[in-house]
């Protein structure tokens, strides 16, 4: 379906507004500045799609998997050690791109057949989906029948806009949930409204300055409390790389390669080190919005980081933008997770695995409890390790030595 020009400006917002709730959090978090973090997001993925051919379609935001070091590090040694260790951090992504385009994608895919793929992709949307609940039912961890209310019509009308709506209306369906929500918000005092009065029209706090101008520094205990942590990542990559191209129909480990999004994430995250922002990575929430569209142009996604950029120097449209009421967000994560593990499960299917072969049931179970169940291992001091990665080495590792008969 050809797209108008006004079209496309529409749904790159809904991209925006995907990525936008995930983005912020983390430098809200670890003690960095949201629209320091927008901006690398918009500035990443315009990197991203220029080391891919420009044919993925995939948004960069800020990684959660980071949250905990860099929080840290920021806390005992300041801005500038943070940005050495996340610049060390690209660094490791650029090599492990190299190590790819080395061994070829063929080896690399022999590690990641569906039936290690299918339950990773559905830990990745089942993980998520506590928090999109959280958001959705309570207030400060407290059960609030408003937020249930809010995040319902949300819901709701994702649903009915993308079953029943007709034409470009059914391409939406997020944007009008979301206007839908904020409009159901207002009346309610969910919406920051004396916050976003106060934010500036133009241009960055004094707090952004200072992060964006202060030199790196690269600290032994900076680096090593954050730049491993990209080795960890790289399974969660595989995973999302193969989830977005589940969702377009397309094979992108053999073209662009994989080692080509590997750099574009790596080359992204040296670029948010040097700005002052978190590492990136690709967002299942955009691959959410894809899933739900089912329109996969790539300018599209590219569109959407130039408003990204543009937004990170708006203060009024950032603002409006960052205190989107939770319950509304939650609602529209309620659908995007759901969508994503659902994927995983058509992986399940189409590729007709048996499961009344041990083998499959035990990888897929190992798989779907321990990237569920566990929440993160440390590994070393500050270093942790994600449930999400754990269980995609079991995977990796039982498909490997199990025998395939049995």
């Amino acid at each position: 379906m050809e797209m108008t020009s006004k079209g496309k400006v529409i749904l790159a917002l809904q991209h925006v507004l995907a990525m936008f709730g995930a983005t912020v959090l983390v430098p809200i978090l670890t003690g960095l500045d949201p629209s320091i973090a927008i901006l690398c997001a918009g500035i990443g993925t315009l990197i991203f799609h220029l080391c891919t051919k420009g044919i993925v379609p995939v948004f960069l935001g800020s990684s959660f998997a980071f949250i905990g070091a860099i929080g840290l590090v920021f806390a005992n040694e300041g801005i500038a050690a943070v940005k050495g260790g996340v610049i060390i951090a690209g660094l490791v992504y650029v090599v492990m791109a190299g190590a790819i385009k080395l061994f070829g994608v063929e080896k690399i895919r022999s590690f990641f057949p569906p039936i290690v793929t299918g339950p990773i992709i559905m830990v990745i949307g089942l993980r998520l989906s506590p928090v999109a609940i959280s958001s959705s039912m309570y207030d400060n961890g407290e059960f609030s029948p408003v937020f249930l209310l809010v995040s319902a019509i949300v819901v709701i009308t994702m649903i009915v806009i993308s079953v029943f709506a007709k034409g470009f209306f059914k391409l939406v369906p997020i944007l009008v949930a979301v206007i839908i929500g904020y409009l159901v918000s207002l009346p309610l005092g969910l919406v920051s409204i004396e916050e976003i009065s106060k934010a500036p029209l133009l241009g960055f706090e004094v707090k952004a300055l200072e992060q964006i101008i202060t030199l790196p520094r690269f600290t032994l205990s900076g680096v090593l409390a954050i730049a491993p942590i990209a080795l960890v990542v790289f399974i969660e990559h595989i995973g999302d790389i193969t989830t977005n191209g589940a969702v377009v129909g397309k094979d992108f480990f053999k073209e662009p390669g994989v080692h080509r999004t590997m750099l574009g994430d790596g080359l992204a995250t040296i670029v948010a080190g040097l700005i002052g922002g978190p590492a990136n990575t690709t967002y299942s929430e955009n691959t959410g919005v894809l899933a739900v569209t089912k329109m996969y142009d790539p300018s599209v996604i590219r569109l959407a980081a130039v408003f990204a950029i543009i937004i990170s120097f708006i203060g009024k449209i950032g603002a409006i933008i960052r205190y989107i009421p939770e319950p509304v967000m939650g609602g529209v994560s309620i659908i995007l997770f759901g969508m994503i593990a659902s994927i995983g499960v058509r992986i399940l299917i189409e590729a007709q695995l048996d499961f009344a072969y041990s083998r499959n049931l035990m990888i897929s179970s190992l798989i779907l409890v321990c990237g569920i169940a566990i929440e993160e291992l440390p590994i070393y001091g500050t270093i942790t390790i994600s449930g999400l990665a754990i269980a995609a080495l079991i995977g990796v590792i039982l498909n490997k030595i199990l025998p395939t008969d049995i």
